[in-house]
């Protein structure tokens, strides 16, 4: 794999990993303000299912299955053959629908258009959301200290 494909590979994974973790209505209002909504066939409609979440203990420990969880997933062309694939939490099919279109236009000429309308705003909807949440935590954190008795 050169280096041009990894930088590729990373993008889209960033892009279809934001797109999983976006809530469906913020999701649905970005894309409703793009302009031109592209005709697409189905490779695979979308669909419910479960997937198994696996763990691991402080991130490098053994393996273990953490629970179950609900996932849509569904596969588009667009009419320029490029391919688009949506996986979302949840039973949205319609945002697995929007994902699966904004992750074919990623790749085509319309990406710059799609970045700046979704996935920027996106973003930075999620960061300043993770922001808040840390602002949130950290104001109830408690500081534990140990004062010295006196004894050797």
């Amino acid at each position: 794999m050169t280096n041009q494909t990894k930088i590729a590979h990373a993008a889209r994974q960033e892009w279809m990993g934001l797109l999983a973790r976006a809530s469906e209505d913020s999701l649905l209002a970005l894309w409703g303000e793009v302009e031109q909504q592209p005709d697409f066939d189905w490779l695979r409609n979308p669909e419910v299912g479960g997937v198994m979440v696996r763990g691991r203990t402080g991130g490098t420990g053994a393996p273990f299955n953490l629970g179950e969880m609900t996932v849509t997933r569904c596969s588009l062309v667009l009419q320029d053959g490029t391919v688009g694939h949506g996986y979302v939490q949840g039973r949205s099919k319609r945002k697995a629908k929007v994902a699966a279109l904004i992750d074919a236009l990623m790749q085509t000429g319309a990406a710059d258009e799609i970045r700046a309308r979704v996935i920027a705003p996106l973003s930075q909807q999620m960061q300043a959301s993770k922001t808040a949440r840390a602002a949130k935590a950290a104001a109830t954190k408690v500081e534990f200290f140990t004062m010295v008795r006196g004894e050797d």
